[in-house]
């Protein structure tokens, strides 16, 4: 099975992110695919094209990633 590859680029406001979301614009084959964002409350996806998104509080994202998930290995972060 081959997995396909997206782009994802991120904005980091510069302010603290507790009054702030962060967001990750992710492209799928060179086209905007949606854009996801974090806030320390929840996760919102909004698909391409959308006004509205789809969001989880971080419970109901943990409970949804564990059933629905692949299960990986966490790779180990490389200090500089």
């Amino acid at each position: 099975m081959t997995i396909m590859k997206h782009d994802v680029k991120f904005l980091i406001p510069e302010r603290n992110l507790g009054n702030a979301d962060i967001e990750f614009h992710v492209k799928k084959n060179g086209q905007k695919f949606g854009t996801l964002k974090i806030s320390k409350g929840s996760i919102v996806w909004v698909p391409k094209d959308n006004t509205y998104g789809y969001k989880l509080g971080w419970d109901k994202f943990d409970a949804n990633m564990q059933r629905d998930g692949k299960r990986e290995k966490r790779k180990s972060r490389v200090q500089k």
